[in-house]
């Protein structure tokens, strides 16, 4: 018998939830339960999580700005999503990216990969905090780390759909996840009532 590998195993042990049914189906975007809250230090120096985000929707996924490949992929089409929101941004939606590696990425660090990818500050927030808490944070949103070669860090990509009241709603995993689907369903939680 083969071992699962470790993205499913990853998965099944965090409860990772497929979507049911098409994006105009909000009954598709099911209850996982709450989402973690956390504390953390964004790239301006503020505090933020995701409970002084309540009322929004928020996007939380975990990324390492010299990470060389999946990474700056999975927040270029974070940001082609944020341009597609518009005014919803910020006022209706927020983003949180939170580092794997929070000894190199330190707020002016995340706050240059931010300005790079074009981040919009009133609605995006990158994030870091002591090593523990962050693989803590990392952990109760169902991702895992190791070290990889030459200090890389490897990793299971989830990002994480939050309602307004706190709720997680769609966990994609990858960064294969088709952004016109991740903007419907945005749309969908901030026109939920």
């Amino acid at each position: 018998m083969r071992a699962p590998s470790l993205l499913a195993l990853v998965v099944f042990l965090c409860g990772a939830l497929p979507r049911a049914g098409d994006a105009s189906d909000l009954s598709a975007l099911r209850d996982m339960g709450p989402a973690p809250d956390f504390m953390l230090t964004s790239q301006d120096g503020a505090e933020v999580g995701p409970a002084l985000l309540r009322g929004k929707v928020v996007l939380v996924t975990f990324i390492y700005t010299w990470c060389p490949d999946i990474c700056p992929l999975l927040t270029d089409k974070m940001a082609r999503v944020q341009d597609d929101l518009g005014e919803s941004f910020g006022k209706d939606v927020a983003f949180v990216s939170i580092t794997f590696d929070p000894e190199r990425d330190t707020a002016e660090v995340l706050k240059a990969y931010a300005e790079t990818f074009d981040a919009d500050p009133a609605g995006w927030f990158f994030l870091t905090g002591e090593v523990e808490v962050v693989r803590q944070v990392a952990a109760r949103y169902g991702v895992v780390t190791i070290a990889g070669a030459d200090s890389g860090v490897d990793h299971n990509l989830l990002t994480t759909l939050i309602d307004r009241q706190g709720r997680m709603r769609v966990q994609y995993t990858g960064s294969q996840f088709d952004p016109e689907e991740l903007l419907q369903d945005l749309l969908a939680l901030v026109a939920e009532p």
